[in-house]
């Protein structure tokens, strides 16, 4: 069993809860992302970074993260997670090639 972090853009909330899914399924242990409750914008800058600090603390427990890379699609908040997780010596596991 590994414990894995999922991470992505949230456009693709949906292929996250599925992906969660399919590798708990496969036995692993899965930490995802928290589910935006309101309007990006509407975020203050503390509690964005309060996000990030959460996710990066997940990534810190977890033996790798698989990356929802939909049609390639990685934006700069994905690159610095991918670049938090291999400074940090974790397995990448992306959707696709």
């Amino acid at each position: 069993m590994k414990i894995i972090t999922i991470c992505g853009s949230l456009k693709f909330i949906e292929e996250m809860k599925y992906y969660s899914e399919k590798l708990e399924f496969e036995g692993n242990c899965v930490l995802s992302v928290i589910y935006p409750t309101k309007d990006k914008n509407l975020y203050t800058d503390e509690e964005i970074n309060m996000l990030k600090i959460g996710h990066n603390k997940r990534i810190d427990i977890s033996d790798a993260i698989f990356v929802i890379n939909k049609n390639g699609y990685i934006g700069e908040s994905v690159k610095n997670e991918i670049k938090y997780a291999k400074e940090r010596d974790k397995e990448i596991l992306y959707l696709e090639n």
